[in-house]
């Protein structure tokens, strides 16, 4: 069964496993003993934190091995934020970091710190002049992501740490997509990574805390990993993890251009074989091995669902595949299409036949999910009109152009883009239609599928149990 989704957990690397059973047997006692066991299990910490180092880039005393990959955000984080105190209190972030980086700052901002979130283009990426822009004699610590875990976007670390390296303010990068492929340039100041991202087991996380940084570690004061991490070191696993970031840096260039090439292969099929699809992120700058588009008038938890059935394992960011009922808040800092979104991220050796497959299956899921839906057909609607989809009519104040209205109070994307489409059909050109909703994913949904089909999205605004959307058909 084809596994697409190693964003979310790469699958444990042959080499990890080989090192993981080997030091079992060595690596059991406490490091921090003289005798011949923990000496033992002294040497291969030892070893394994100057892999790691060397595969990040810094030195082995400035990097620490946590309980997991969020451990290391949140420590860097707040370590960062209390060892500049004296500065501040005020924190940087893009609107696209990761939920660790994001609940971390929420929670800063609420225990009376200051917050700036740093919008991104509709690729996801930041602008540099925008992040500098931001940043304040009173900024503590500002933190961006190396590459977008959700549609593979590089971020600009090495010109946004030249800006905070100039305001005097350090850097925190989350590195956890982008480690496998290469260190993070730029001149950062903290780093956190996690091991089952790159196919190291779960439960290991990276943090690199530069010499010369003020630094705070949070909680009860612990001998173990700089007071950064305490409690025991899982030396087996820590081991498996640094054998593995080694061995895939060392295939990383190879399989990157190989990878690259499949992921190009998808973005190019996917927008000929399955009508009404909109592939995000930056088409350059990103990730090789990931690539995320949304499907028009499709249930993401559907489709999901189907392409499991199909022995495909995909991951998404849409609104109905998620508890909140709200879109992914990176599709909606971007402002793309949310509804119907497919992320595959292809993890190492995937053999080109299972792509040619997958895309050969998606054509004919994402057909039989719209048909079930209702979803008007790609390029119809002949003799359609918005009365005979049982709308409302009636005309638009001081300009006499005809407006309709389509009640979808609750009802779940995409079918109030369904119902949207279908009353389009009929209005004539300059007549609006306007859309009642209570689906947050509307709001990015609707003006999406404005852009898509080249007609005037004239805004919102708040009605009764909901929210009223319009749009004006140009052609």
């Amino acid at each position: 069964m084809p596994y697409f989704d190693a964003a979310s957990s790469a699958p444990l690397h042959p080499v990890a496993r080989q090192a993981l059973q080997a030091s079992l047997d060595e690596g059991w006692a406490d490091p921090a003993r003289l005798y011949r066991e923990g000496r033992r299990a002294r040497l291969l910490l030892d070893a394994a934190r100057e892999a790691a180092a060397e595969a990040v880039g810094c030195r082995p005393d400035e990097l620490s091995f946590t309980g997991s990959g969020t451990q290391a955000v949140h420590s860097g984080i707040y370590g960062s934020l209390s060892g500049r105190r004296r500065v501040g209190r005020h924190l940087v972030v893009s609107a696209v970091e990761h939920s660790s980086v994001l609940h971390s700052a929420a929670s800063h901002e609420a225990a009376g710190g200051s917050l700036t979130e740093v919008a991104v283009d509709r690729t996801g990426r930041v602008s540099p002049d925008a992040y500098a822009a931001a940043l304040r004699p009173d900024t503590a610590l500002a933190a961006l992501q190396s590459a977008n875990h959700e549609v593979g976007t590089l971020q600009p670390v090495a010109e946004v740490a030249e800006a905070c390296r100039a305001a005097g303010v350090p850097l925190f990068v989350d590195a956890a997509q982008s480690l496998a492929w290469g260190p993070v340039e730029g001149a950062w100041s903290i780093l956190a990574a996690s091991a089952h991202k790159w196919g190291g087991p779960a439960g290991v996380g990276l943090l690199a805390v530069r010499k010369g940084v003020r630094f705070a570690p949070q909680g009860p004061p612990d001998e173990r990993e700089s007071g950064r991490a305490p409690g025991f070191e899982n030396i087996p696993a820590i081991v498996a993890a640094a054998a593995s970031l080694r061995a895939v840096r060392a295939e990383a260039e190879a399989e990157a251009a190989r990878l690259r090439e499949l992921v190009d292969l998808i973005r190019a099929r996917v927008v000929e074989v399955v009508p009404d699809v909109e592939v995000v992120g930056d088409p350059v700058r990103r990730l090789p091995h990931l690539v995320t588009f949304s499907c028009l008038y499709v249930d993401g938890e559907t489709l999901l669902h189907e392409l499991d059935r199909a022995e495909f394992s995909v991951s998404s960011g849409s609104s109905c595949t998620s508890s909140t009922l709200t879109p992914s808040h990176v599709l909606r800092a971007m402002g793309v299409l949310s509804e119907g979104n497919v992320r595959v991220s292809l993890p190492l050796g995937t053999p080109a036949e299972d792509v040619e497959r997958f895309l050969d299956v998606l054509t004919w899921l994402v057909t039989a999910v719209r048909t079930k839906l209702g979803a008007p057909v790609a390029a119809s609607g002949a003799g359609a009109t918005a009365r005979d989809a049982g709308v409302e009519a009636g005309v638009e104040a001081g300009t006499g152009a005809e407006e309709f209205t389509v009640d979808s109070l609750g009802r779940l994307c995409p079918i109030p883009v369904i119902e949207l489409a279908r009353a389009m059909e009929g209005v004539p050109v300059g007549g609006v239609v306007t859309v009642l909703a209570d689906d947050e994913a509307a709001r990015l949904d609707i003006p999406a599928w404005c852009e898509m089909r080249d007609q005037e999205y004239l805004g919102e605004h708040p009605v009764d149990g909901g929210t009223a959307y319009r749009v004006r058909r140009r052609s």
